[in-house]
């Protein structure tokens, strides 16, 4: 398997840094970075984001906004997106796409599904059928208890 990764730099949407690696140690953790000017981000990643979290509750979602120039999130255009006005699952910003080009990200919306070893297990990118299914398997691959 991959060796295990040491750390993921983001802030959380009141700017306070955050590790997620350490804040999430030996949990399986699927990550979606994204940015609010994706539009397949924002209709159908994120609200598949939120369908994994609650099929498999065991694993833990977070979103990582990845900050491009003039594509910069806030704690407000985060939560703008979501009709209810708050976020489905924890939400990072990723300032100057550092974790995005950390992972060598294709684009966005890219998924990172990091094993309770904290191991990179898939990098998947896209969010249509063809992306979807292979982060289905890869979700049944590494999480035990559904």
């Amino acid at each position: 398997m991959n060796n295990p990764i040491q750390h993921i730099h983001v802030k959380d949407l009141d700017g306070v840094a955050v590790d997620l690696i350490a804040a999430y140690k030996n949990k399986v953790l699927l990550l979606i970075i994204y940015n609010n000017d994706c539009l397949g981000c924002t209709g159908r990643a994120i609200p598949l984001a939120y369908k994994f979290q609650q099929d498999y509750p065991s694993i833990q979602v977070a979103g990582i906004h990845a900050d491009f120039q003039n594509r910069e999130g806030t704690k407000e255009n985060i939560k703008s997106v979501f009709t209810s006005g708050e976020n489905p699952f924890p939400i990072f910003i990723d300032k100057n796409h550092k974790v995005y080009s950390q992972f060598n990200a294709e684009g966005t919306p890219q998924w990172l599904l990091i094993t309770e070893k904290g191991e990179l297990f898939r990098s998947i990118f896209g969010s249509q059928e063809n992306a979807q299914n292979r982060i289905y398997y890869a979700l049944e691959s590494v999480v035990v208890d559904r």
